[in-house]
């Protein structure tokens, strides 16, 4: 029998205030024990001070905050996502200019579309791990091209016919999506043992909703080859589901997310009108206290994603995560653990997914 590779899984990383490191500490424990630890990193860390046009832009955070990623752990990342291209091309090839000096495997982003979709890849154990990144939700403007920078992405159908975007009603799946995955996927498996496909996907700061297309896609990676999928971009966690018995993470929500540039008290106008119209869209009023994460109230349960893979299929589990005041993430113990793995059964519940059970040791399971 073969031995197992554990792997550790978080959502949104943006990692743009001081001290990068005080904020990983408190889930880094987890991420260091496991064989690879993959996070989403959200935004380019750059010197570039361009602001991509077609969606609210972030700012490059410093490129010297990368190596706290590799100190809490972080051996790969996934790129494809709405703000990785938000300082243009120089963003994208800054941020993996220093992944590659520190080491962390990276993909879904790069200077044109065939060096976005290919996969990262790392040897653990004598056995190969893939990873794949594509973009669900836009902007159009940063996705790449034949010959131009930008990210991995799925054409997905808007409602109204419009350019996806974060915001848009995305309503059908084409064809090409399962090609593109089913190929990748393919392609991934000829490098690698295993393959793990992120989607960065959903509506954000919304409890427990997982619409139809997100089912639709994960279940299309399944289908294509892949061992497990694992989403983030809603800053909040979601439910767990299993296709032909792998496992789906529909939200892991935010791996450690502290920034200064979701709050309505800045310069930059887009950043401003955002974070106001934020309450108006979602209706919530962040707590003041979280002003370095302030994202809904329910968004404080969070979590790792666990994978252990071996000879048969793989075992999904969570590690609980409470984020604390003003935004940083620390494993949760007793009492607080049980309620975040509650949690996690309740909205996958609400959610309309098939109903799971989280044990006192974090092992979710389908339950029959």
């Amino acid at each position: 029998m073969t031995e197992a590779i554990t792997l550790a899984l978080t959502g949104d990383l943006v990692l743009d205030e001081p001290d990068p490191g005080y904020w990983l500490a408190g889930i880094a424990p987890v991420l260091q024990k496991a064989d690879l630890a993959i996070g989403h990193l959200e935004v380019p860390h750059t010197v570039s001070t361009e602001q991509l046009e077609g969606d609210v832009p972030a700012p490059g955070a410093p490129l010297e905050n990368l190596e706290a990623l590799a100190w809490a752990g972080f051996g790969m990342v996934s790129l494809a996502g709405n703000h990785i291209a938000d300082c243009g091309a120089q963003g994208i090839a800054d941020t993996i200019a220093e992944l590659d000096r520190l080491g962390i495997g990276h993909t879904g982003a790069g200077a044109d579309i065939a060096r976005a979709r290919a996969p990262a890849v790392a040897e653990i154990k004598g056995r190969r791990v893939a990873l794949l990144s594509y973009n669900c939700v836009g902007p159009q403007a940063g996705w790449a091209a034949e010959k131009a920078a930008g990210c991995a992405y799925l054409p997905l159908d808007t409602r109204d016919g419009s350019p996806v975007a974060p915001m848009s009603e995305i309503v059908g799946v084409p064809l090409a999506v399962a090609e593109i995955l089913a190929e990748d996927i393919a392609g991934a498996r000829k490098a690698a043992d295993f393959v793990i496909v992120a989607l960065h996907k959903g509506q954000v700061h919304t409890p427990a909703l997982v619409v139809p297309y997100e089912r639709e896609v994960a279940r299309l990676a399944v289908e294509g080859g892949a061992d497990a999928v694992v989403s983030h971009h809603a800053h909040i966690v979601r439910g767990i589901e299993f296709h032909r018995g792998r496992p789906i993470f529909h939200g892991l929500g935010n791996g450690c997310v502290v920034t200064r540039a979701l709050s309505p008290d800045q310069d930059n106008p887009a950043r401003r009108d955002w974070a106001r119209r934020r309450r108006e869209l979602f209706g919530f009023e962040p707590d003041p206290a979280y002003y370095l994460a302030p994202f809904h109230p329910e968004a404080v349960n969070a979590f790792i994603g666990t994978l252990v893979l071996g000879d048969g299929l793989p075992h999904a589990a969570i590690v609980p995560v409470h984020v604390e005041a003003p935004g940083r993430p620390v494993l949760a113990t007793g009492a607080r653990a049980r309620a975040i793995a509650d949690y996690l059964e309740k909205i996958t519940r609400e959610a309309g997914l098939p109903p799971v059970a989280v044990n006192d040791k974090g092992r979710v399971e389908a339950v029959s």
